[in-house]
């Protein structure tokens, strides 16, 4: 990821490889809700290996004859990895379903439910993710930046498949809201502008890396509640403190776009900081107001059931991550990959 966005400790010295093997990188889907037992839509569970989820999508919509935006997903996942997913179709078109055959895909269990699934239906991910071609004593050094990371949290960076290959996708979307033009469908124009609401969030979290300010309430900041998304903003920095330190709130950064409320004090002077540096202004965003409506993101990432397991040259990790949090923003912190 850019050198532009620091990590939260000392930068690592420990080199690592991962995604030697698929099975070296697993995430499984942490579902909002199973599939009741009834209902007009199916709900697929999917095991796929060197796949994307649009892959696995396409190949669904083509032998059932469907098109693909009737086909439902909670998350797009990685091709290089082994990932169990959740997917929906229209009841009425699994006619056949059992023959259904893709390399690198299984169809694991399938169940019926009332509503389509959407993006953001769920939870979270868990993640298996093995760091292999370790030197001597590079696990102790792992464990020893996990127990940090567990204890005060992770930057909750964007990571580098937001922003495409050498940051192309920040690019061309930074110049479409500059005022350039280009023929895009709107997959594509959601893809590019969003990657620029993304490099700014990151920038203001690095911002307030530098400043010390990462795990401290700060007034003027707009506070998300951990377990119930719910947003506030923070009048007192002493009240707040001791729910941030038991990680029952974090502060948030911002998603530019015309719906974002924006924070207040300095740490709202960082948002309007970065964003006039950027050379973009609010106005911008209001250019593509569907597709860049704003809102704010959690800066601190919290991994859960964070375990180190040696074996040999090589670690497991485990770990779960809300829904939106990067693994990439875990490893970068543990080793130079």
């Amino acid at each position: 990821m850019s050198d532009r966005w620091p990590t939260r400790l000392d930068p690592p010295s420990v080199t690592g490889t991962i995604r030697k093997e698929p099975e070296d990188f697993q995430v499984e889907e942490i579902p909002a809700y199973l599939p009741a037992g009834q209902g007009s839509h199916l709900f697929l569970h999917v095991e796929k290996r060197n796949r994307t989820t649009d892959e696995v999508v396409r190949a669904l919509a083509k032998y059932l004859r469907i098109k693909t935006g009737q086909i439902g997903c909670a998350g797009l996942k990685d091709r290089a990895a082994l990932t169990r997913q959740w997917l929906s179709i229209p009841a009425e078109a699994r006619e056949g379903l059992d023959k259904f055959r893709l390399e690198g895909a299984t169809i694991l269990r399938s169940d019926l439910h009332t509503n389509k699934l959407k993006t953001g239906h769920l939870k979270g991910n868990r993640f298996h993710i093995r760091i292999r071609d370790l030197e001597t004593n590079g696990g102790d050094e792992i464990a020893r930046r996990c127990a940090a990371l567990a204890e005060k949290g992770v930057p909750n960076y964007f990571g580098p498949q937001r922003f495409g290959r050498d940051g192309q996708n920040e690019a061309a979307g930074r110049e479409l809201l500059a005022g350039g033009k280009g023929r895009h469908d709107k997959r594509t124009l959601r893809l590019l502008l969003s990657a620029v609401q993304s490099g700014l969030f990151n920038d203001v979290l690095a911002l307030r890396l530098s400043r010390g300010l990462f795990n401290q309430a700060i007034e003027g900041d707009l506070l998300i509640k951990a377990d119930t998304g719910g947003r506030f903003l923070c009048e007192d920095p002493e009240r707040e403190q001791p729910r941030m330190d038991a990680r029952e709130i974090h502060p948030s950064g911002p998603i530019f776009g015309p719906k974002m409320k924006a924070a207040r004090g300095e740490p709202g002077n960082m948002e309007r900081d970065v964003l006039r540096d950027s050379g973009l202004t609010e106005a911008a965003f209001r250019k593509f107001p569907k597709l860049t409506r704003g809102t704010r993101r959690p800066i601190r990432l919290m991994p859960e059931g964070l375990s180190v397991e040696p074996q040999g040259n090589s670690v497991l990790l485990s770990f779960s991550l809300v829904a939106g949090g990067y693994a990439t923003s875990v490893i970068r912190e543990l080793i130079i990959s």
